[in-house]
């Protein structure tokens, strides 16, 4: 089992699924949401079209299309409300609603970008302790997946996703 942490374009990124941080709606966005369903093409939006979007914290999949992935997996992230909205937990559930996906339509390699840390404004330390601990813990029991690649898109965000795989290490330690 791997896990990596990257610094990358998650639309580049050659993996049996990519996760969109997408909307409620599926229907494209902005941020990694926009740029996952351009890379695409037409396409992926006329299947997300069928699947009448997703609740927060959960996920569903559909083809890459255009992409170099073959699946996209689609999560809606919480919007950060100050912290007291369950947003962790949310946070939590899109991570695992995502791998359990993967393991279903045998994913063995998965990117991740950061959900919900941009538009939505979660704090970005505190969703890379919820990504790291959700993606660390799956890894231990996966049948399927093999690989979970976790893509930033810039170094501020590369290192606090380090930063919290480090604090897990040392506390599994």
């Amino acid at each position: 089992m791997a896990f990596h942490i990257i610094a990358g374009d998650i639309t580049a990124v050659a993996a049996d699924a990519i996760v969109n941080a997408a909307n409620t709606s599926l229907l494209g966005g902005g941020g990694v949401d926009g740029a996952i369903h351009r890379a695409a093409g037409p396409e992926l939006l006329a299947e997300c079209r069928t699947l009448h979007g997703c609740a927060t914290g959960q996920a569903k999949i559909t083809a890459g299309y255009r992409l170099p992935a073959k699946h996209v997996i689609h999560t809606p992230g919480p919007i950060w409300r100050g912290g007291r909205s369950g947003e962790d937990a949310m946070l939590a559930s899109c991570y695992r609603s995502c791998l359990r996906l993967a393991e279903e339509n045998g994913c063995r390699t998965v990117a991740f970008p950061s959900v919900s840390t941009g538009v939505y404004r979660f704090p970005l330390d505190r969703a890379a302790e919820i990504a790291v601990r959700e993606i660390t813990v799956f890894l231990k029991t996966a049948r399927v997946v093999r690989e979970v690649t976790m893509v930033c898109f810039d170094g501020e965000t590369k290192a606090a996703y380090e930063s919290a795989r480090k604090r897990a290490r040392e506390t599994a330690g």
